[in-house]
């Protein structure tokens, strides 16, 4: 009876512990994706009226690539930076993080940089929750799990989605394994996290994929071809991505000329384009997408501008992007596949998303949070798929590999291998 009582004491604290932390938490990150949000959201429109500001791109990112090198120190890092802090690296992730961040992504989508915002708030969750766990002398086993709760936190609230934030603070570290001893802190965060950025009046957008087509076997090859090639689009972007920044990093090695060559090259494209469709967050893609107005094509223009605008080095994430090439090659594939075209938008969506990102857990969750459990088994297909078919490299480099995708255990052809290549 004694240890029963103990027992019940011991996780009564660590509940009240955890729940307190995560309000701390909550309340600081809440306000600044709140803040975010509505930063990006006058910075759109401003540049959208004001679309001569695209040229001055190159000398905004040579502007952030300077504060990042005399001042960044560690913050450079990114999103990488909080990802080892929360997979056990000591490295500090410092203060100064959220202001250059904040600064950088809102000045890159200001001008006109093909970017995101996920990878903003994940680092602001970061540091938020390096603050905290300092304030309250947490180190360890213990930062660690403020840290993913922070990651959580950060992704909740600028996507409107607490139990994919939940998810996707807890996957997002390892490739083939669950950080589930971090699931209390993590659900509390992200869940008040979004409802204190919802209290500030912040909506998101939400998006219909109409009426779920019965289950058939034509339909489930179908859908396995699209998801193939949702995983392989993930794949070429990430690696596209790394590409790129090792050209530019070999080419030029002051980050500043990088920077600035990389916005000149991003504003050539855009004018011989002649359309700045695919600059800064280019949400009217997504509505395009779902009501079957996207161009063919658009996925490749959002994926092109995208590699060039985070390959040079601009601050910004990777997921909205990743939402819209998604959603635009699922309009696109539904004609050719001779689906619904807002039901394989929305599989694009999150498909692409799971593929790069290595979270189709997270991917899955988010699809029925935004679209509705009816189709919980196609997203989770989908994500599934994709996940598969995009290598075990993703968009975050510091993502640790647990255990390698398709490694399978045939005892047969195992020692026909072992026979062949020991001869």
């Amino acid at each position: 009876m004694g240890k029963m009582k103990n027992q019940i004491i011991t996780i009564g604290m660590y509940m009240l512990k955890w729940l307190v932390i995560s309000v701390i938490i909550s309340i600081i990150m809440g306000s600044l994706s709140a803040f975010f949000l509505t930063s990006l959201t006058w910075v759109t429109n401003y540049r959208m009226s004001h679309q001569w500001l695209l040229f001055l791109l190159p000398i905004s990112g040579a502007i952030v690539a300077f504060l990042y090198s005399h001042y960044g120190k560690t913050a450079v890092g990114g999103n990488n930076l909080v990802i080892k802090g929360a997979n056990g690296s000591e490295e500090k992730i410092p203060l100064r993080l959220i202001p250059l961040t904040l600064f950088g992504t809102i000045t890159t989508h200001l001008f006109g940089g093909s970017v995101g915002r996920e990878g903003t708030a994940v680092q602001m969750g970061g540091v938020t929750a390096e603050f905290i766990a300092k304030l309250f002398k947490l180190s360890g086993y213990e930062r660690e799990m403020i840290l993913i709760s922070g990651i959580s936190a950060g992704f909740s609230s600028v996507f409107g989605t607490p139990l994919a934030g939940t998810l996707f603070g807890i996957e997002v570290l390892v490739l083939g394994k669950l950080r589930s001893e971090a699931v209390f802190p993590s659900f509390f965060s992200a869940f008040f996290a979004n409802a204190v950025t919802e209290m500030y009046g912040i909506t998101h957008s939400h998006y219909s994929m109409g009426a779920i087509p019965e289950w058939s076997l034509w339909l489930f090859m179908k859908l396995l071809i699209a998801g193939i090639c949702f995983g392989l689009i993930g794949w070429g972007f990430s690696h596209l991505i790394v590409f790129l920044k090792k050209v530019y990093s070999n080419w030029f090695e002051n980050a500043i000329v990088c920077n600035f060559i990389g916005g000149a090259v991003v504003v050539t494209a855009a004018l011989l384009l002649g359309s700045q469709r695919y600059l800064g967050l280019s949400l009217p893609l997504l509505s395009d997408a779902f009501q079957g107005h996207a161009y063919m094509f658009d996925f490749a223009g959002k994926f092109f501008f995208t590699i060039l605008s985070l390959g040079a080095g601009f601050q910004g994430g990777e997921v909205t992007p990743l939402f819209e090439i998604g959603a635009t090659l699922g309009s696109s594939l539904a004609q050719v596949l001779h689906v619904s075209i807002p039901f394989l938008a929305a599989l694009g969506f999150i498909g692409v998303f799971s593929g790069a990102t290595n979270t189709p857990i997270a991917c899955s969750v988010m699809g029925i949070e935004l679209f509705g459990s009816e189709a919980a088994v196609f997203l989770v297909m989908i994500c599934i798929v994709s996940y598969l078919c995009s290598g075990n490299a993703g968009i975050y480099s510091a993502q640790k590999v647990e255990q390698g995708k398709g490694q399978l255990s045939l005892p047969l052809f195992d020692d026909w291998k072992k026979k062949r290549y020991s001869k």
